[in-house]
């Protein structure tokens, strides 16, 4: 699988292993008329599923990318998802904790069953938020309200802590670095320059919506 594909069909992935063991391993998960889990089906939605749900695909995200990709994919999954109109009020608070909260376990979880199983301790610790209703609140920044006109975001690092592979989100492309660079250097990427290093040139971003979306 290339990294563009795995990039946008990961979060089906994980959502699909992590109701999978939460219907084997903890309650019974609603059902398709074949037997298979129903991802719409009702109690899936402002609860502990929901909660565990949000922790576990950014906690995903951050083990096979990196915790700011996970950041920003959650982000930009609420931007196409979100409806303020028909949401619970602390619905969007209680995603971004959760989002946060797997991210943060994924630092040191490096797998995906001991993921899930940390973030069950996690919730019966208390540290999860299982109800738009709680009171806690998310302190970094809100959901992406408007796409920019170029929107890019680094998903590979070498060992050395270079970016060296980026996301064109708007366009759905990955690119290397040297192709983001050419890019820049034609004038397709508003917003975004070439620093020069004794290494090498790198790409960065002049302008900040988002303290996340920072390329250096």
């Amino acid at each position: 699988m290339n990294t563009l594909t795995k990039i946008y069909t990961l979060k089906d992935e994980a959502q699909n292993q992590l109701y999978e063991w939460l219907d084997k391993e903890v309650r019974p998960l609603p059902k398709k008329p074949d037997g298979s889990i129903d991802p719409y089906g009702h109690g899936l939605v402002d609860n502990d599923v929901d909660a565990l749900r949000h922790a576990f695909v950014s906690g995903v995200y951050t083990i096979e990318f990196s915790e700011q990709t996970a950041e920003i994919m959650g982000r930009l999954n609420e931007l196409r998802d979100f409806d303020s109109s028909s949401a619970a009020p602390g619905a969007e608070n209680m995603d971004l904790w959760n989002n946060a909260f797997g991210r943060t376990v994924a630092r040191k979880i490096k797998t995906w069953r001991g993921l899930y199983k940390s973030l069950l301790k996690a919730m019966k610790d208390g540290d999860l938020i299982l109800t738009p209703t709680d009171l806690r609140k998310y302190k970094g920044e809100k959901r992406i309200k408007r796409m920019p006109k170029t929107f890019v975001i680094k998903i590979k690092e070498n060992k050395s802590g270079a970016n060296v592979e980026f996301l064109d989100v708007r366009q759905r492309k990955v690119l290397s670095k040297d192709e983001f660079i050419q890019a820049i250097r034609k004038g397709q990427y508003p917003g975004y320059a070439v620093r020069k290093h004794h290494s090498g040139d790198f790409p960065y971003s002049t302008r900040d919506r988002f303290s996340f979306n920072n390329l250096g």
